[in-house]
């Protein structure tokens, strides 16, 4: 068993020399490439040691979920080794693969399924939320004008930013699918004078959105409902998305595509603002089990073939990468102010769990296959549009 660890390490060192990182097994022996290495994963039981060698970063995740195993110093730095040898493709068993197959079937989104999807990850309290995510209460990709934007600003940023792409005007009517807390429509009700209506499957946030909307005194020109996307009805000028879309699933996103095209007006805009991959590859096990049930991160190509298919012409594709792992480093440091407060609240495994789940994210960001897609479209063709971005990009935001 020693010598798979071992090979795993030799593999890492040659991935990248000048990297500073050692094992160390639960008998104490240490496996080094330097004297000071920045971070050391702790074997501290063998039956960890063999978790990590049957099910790849599964069994790593629940080991360290369990206590089993630890990382002392940087986390970061051993997932971007992770990815560098490729360790989230480790072979998996039949047996693994089929009860992961199965487990996909369970979580897959139907109209029965998708509210318990939601509500595993979504509602476990604005309290619990409120301790790593701003003022705002937003829980997707922010947008840095510069390194020292605070997460609050990135924020408010990214919301200006897709008004912009949009072209909103007074009077529309925007259709948020997915909304969250609500934040993209009270901020595109304030600033542009829009009429909106926004869904979400989450108990939580439907009900602090509609609080949030009535305090400040919107409840004439936005809504907040708690259906399924495939339950609203109506016609919209414009769409957006943001976060939602990596929730459909790959069997649904033909229905969502065509869905969206039957709520837009002709010719009205949309965006999609959405996690993906530059080429298909599995779902992570562990992500499934754990996070987010029944979520799937489509490639790019996946998503725009059935925007095609459905009507939609594309616009523009912004891929915003680097900004998902600023906010993720973000939420990652705002929930280690807060770790105590999360381990009263919940239990140190949840603590853990939570961690890996930020860390990994922001890794994926940096140093994997994850993508951050902003794409603009139109239902069908218009020629009543900007011919140049220059009115995204004119003024700074704030």
């Amino acid at each position: 068993m020693k010598a798979a660890i071992k090979k795993i390490a030799d593999v890492m060192h040659g991935a990248d020399p000048t990297a500073r990182f050692a094992f160390e097994f639960w008998d104490g022996e240490t496996l080094g490439y330097c004297d000071q290495p920045e971070v050391l994963l702790r074997l501290k039981t063998k039956e960890s040691a063999q978790q990590l060698l049957g099910k790849g970063f599964l069994g790593f995740a629940e080991a360290y979920m369990a206590g089993d195993l630890e990382v002392e110093g940087n986390l970061e730095e051993l997932l971007r080794l992770g990815y560098a040898i490729e360790f989230d493709k480790h072979s998996l068993s039949f047996w693994q693969k089929l009860r992961f197959l199965l487990l996909r079937l369970g979580t897959r989104n139907t109209s029965n399924r998708v509210p318990k999807n939601i509500s595993h990850h979504y509602d476990r309290g604005d309290e619990f939320y409120a301790l790593y995510l701003d003022k705002t209460m937003t829980y997707s990709c922010g947008y840095f004008t510069c390194e020292t934007d605070s997460l609050e600003q990135a924020q408010l940023n990214k919301y200006e930013h897709i008004c912009r792409k949009l072209a909103l005007q007074p009077g529309e009517k925007l259709l948020d699918i997915g909304c969250g807390w609500g934040g993209m429509l009270i901020y595109a009700a304030q600033k542009y004078g829009i009429k909106g209506l926004g869904n979400t499957l989450s108990r939580n946030q439907c009900e602090c959105a509609r609080k949030k909307i009535e305090a400040l005194g919107l409840q004439n020109h936005i809504e907040v409902v708690l259906k399924d996307y495939r339950e609203i009805n109506g016609k919209f000028d414009k769409f957006v998305s943001i976060g939602m879309f990596e929730h459909v699933g790959k069997a649904f996103i033909p229905l969502f595509m065509h869905k969206i095209s039957n709520l837009l007006k002709e010719g009205g805009m949309g965006l999609l603002h959405t996690i993906g991959k530059d080429v298909e590859s599995p779902r992570d096990p562990w992500v499934s089990k754990y996070i987010f049930p029944g979520y799937y991160l489509p490639s790019l190509a996946e998503i725009v073939a059935q925007m095609n298919l459905s009507g939609q012409s594309i616009l523009d594709v912004e891929n915003l990468r680097f900004h998902y792992s600023h906010t993720l480093d973000r939420w990652a440091n705002n929930y280690e102010k807060n770790v105590e407060k999360v381990r009263s609240m919940f239990d140190e495994s949840f603590v853990r769990m939570w961690r890996l789940y930020l860390q990994v994210c922001s890794a994926g960001f940096k140093y994997g296959n994850s993508r951050l897609y902003q794409i603009l479209f139109t239902n069908g063709l218009t020629n009543v549009l900007p011919l140049t971005r220059k009115h995204v990009y004119q003024d700074e935001y704030y």
